[in-house]
């Protein structure tokens, strides 16, 4: 487990969490704001996904699954990315499933993550991306500390977010 927060425990992806992961996948509400809005995983891209992120795992960062304490059920994912080629400079990520949104457990999720980064690894910022219309990540980042410093325009002319935490 990498960490745990009041009803989350975030830990390492196992396979039995392919099949959750995958329905959270291909679930179009869930994958709005998520790259390029792709719905239709099927299993064997997950599990080439999660291979190719999780290379860092001895590092601490890639992507974990968000598993409820209560009941064990695997509700999303967050995850440390290098986008930057940078370890002290990582990127956040999450998926949280549509039926878990709105209950907090993003925001516990982040805050847990962001906790576990400033305590286990030498980073010194995090970085989050998101569409400038995904306004749930836009609130997320900024009620966990994060402030914007700057936007784009993707490579389809939609316009995205970078905020940024000092740890």
């Amino acid at each position: 487990m990498k960490y745990k927060t009041q009803r989350l425990n975030i830990r390492e992806i196992a396979p039995k969490d392919i099949a959750p992961l995958l329905r959270i996948y291909q679930k179009e509400e869930n994958m709005r704001y998520v790259s390029n809005g792709k719905f239709d995983w099927m299993e064997s891209e997950l599990i080439s996904k999660y291979e190719n992120a999780n290379r860092d795992y001895d590092k601490g960062i890639g992507i974990f699954a968000i598993e409820l304490i209560e009941n064990k059920a695997i509700i999303g994912e967050i995850g440390l990315f290098d986008s930057f080629n940078d370890f002290s400079k990582l990127e956040i990520g999450y998926i949280i499933d549509s039926d878990f949104q709105s209950k907090g457990f993003g925001k516990e999720a982040c805050l847990g993550l962001l906790k576990y980064v400033k305590e286990k690894l030498n980073v010194q910022r995090i970085i989050a991306r998101m569409y400038s219309k995904n306004l749930s990540s836009v609130k997320l980042s900024e009620s966990c500390g994060m402030a914007m410093i700057g936007s784009d325009l993707t490579d389809n002319k939609e316009l995205f977010y970078t905020y940024e935490k000092l740890l």
